[in-house]
């Protein structure tokens, strides 16, 4: 307790004297006096803390303005309603061994598992984030039981990747890739961090297919199926559109026989294969390439049509015959005389363009 001292601008001189001899006949109420300040003319009156503690208390409610239910609607005013698939801008503030925790205006901080951070491998969180980091999460989950909410960066990347290769095929593009494994089927690449296809039958290489790995391969888009999940391309096509840019109808082209089929043989161009239908190998009736042609033949070709939406070279010798029959009978004969007939050839196909109008009708 804390003494309690009144005086008045009115005492007496004898009260005066009265205090000055308690004072002098007890030197601790010298020292509680001083405590008080010296305000001689102010009555203090020993508080208990707790007291001076609830006192204080009120003080701050009543300087407040307001009342706790009006501050918790407040609070609900403010709060942030978050919700899967919602993109938001958070920053990452921690980084844990199984991945980070991620502060976005929630109740509690959002957590991102290490799967979750990005579209490629990731062997730890500092390869790809660092605390302070400010940038944008997909919201994988609702609130669990603790009420925190799951984060992912690689859903972002996923969505981001699968638009640009939309406008990659949009645009016909021809990109590389770097193989990373094969299969039975064929060989398997990445795309902006996606993985696709390439089938064994759109491969053209003279590589076995198991030594493609770590090979950059130009590639052109067969499908592009983000509902499936399916992301096919074309090596081959690439091929063929790069050689096409060389090449035109009525040229004649040195390849190699490298495949033969009861349809025609495939022929080897520099790189590219071209088919040589049995129809087109002479104007005499065969009955199967195998009579004519061997694997390995090296001759040459005329190319009568390029389709590059389907990544196909169509070649002819039956166009290089002096005579009906040459190919079955002397093969040397066609081959010298191949710039000559293919000239004619040419030549031939110009009149008539000149003789259709422009319908494509021919004009009497």
């Amino acid at each position: 307790m804390t003494l309690t001292s009144t005086s008045s601008p009115g005492a007496s001189p004898s009260s005066a004297d009265n205090a000055s001899d308690a004072v002098a006949a007890n030197p601790e109420l010298l020292e509680a006096e001083l405590d008080t300040g010296g305000f001689e003319e102010e009555e203090f009156v020993a508080v208990p803390a707790a007291e001076e503690g609830q006192q204080e208390r009120r003080r701050s409610q009543d300087d407040v303005g307001f009342t706790l239910d009006e501050f918790a609607a407040l609070l609900s005013k403010y709060d942030y309603h978050f919700k899967p698939g919602d993109v938001v801008t958070g920053t990452v503030f921690n980084l844990e061994p199984k991945g980070a925790l991620i502060d976005i205006g929630a109740k509690t901080a959002a957590f991102m598992p290490l799967q979750e951070v990005s579209i490629n491998r990731v062997e730890t969180l500092e390869d790809v984030l660092e605390p302070g980091e400010v940038r944008e999460f997909f919201i994988l989950t609702e609130e669990n039981e603790d009420g925190q909410l799951s984060l992912s960066i690689r859903r972002i990347e996923y969505q981001r990747a699968w638009e640009r290769v939309r406008q990659l095929q949009k645009e016909d593009a021809t990109i590389y890739s770097e193989v990373f494994a094969t299969n039975r089927g064929g060989a398997l690449v990445r795309v902006e961090g996606l993985r696709g296809f390439i089938p064994g039958s759109h491969i053209s290489t003279r590589k076995p297919k198991e030594d493609l790995v770590a090979d950059f391969l130009p590639l052109k888009f067969l499908e592009v199926d983000e509902e499936r999940n399916r992301l096919v391309l074309s090596h081959r096509r690439a091929l063929v559109e790069r050689k096409m840019n060389r090449l035109e109808v009525g040229e004649v082209v040195i390849g190699t026989v490298r495949g033969i089929k009861p349809y025609g043989a495939f022929i080897d161009i520099g790189g590219v294969s071209g088919l040589l239908h049995i129809s087109e190998i002479s104007h005499e009736h065969i009955e199967t390439p195998h009579t004519v042609l061997n694997v390995n033949d090296q001759m040459k070709v005329m190319i009568i049509d390029l389709d590059a939406e389907r990544g196909r070279i169509s070649l002819s010798t039956k166009a290089l015959e002096p005579e009906p029959g040459d190919m079955l009978t002397d093969p040397q004969k066609v081959f010298d005389n191949a710039e000559e007939m293919a000239a004619r050839y040419k030549q031939m196909l110009l009149e008539q363009s000149d003789d259709a109008d422009p319908m494509g009708v021919t004009v009497d």
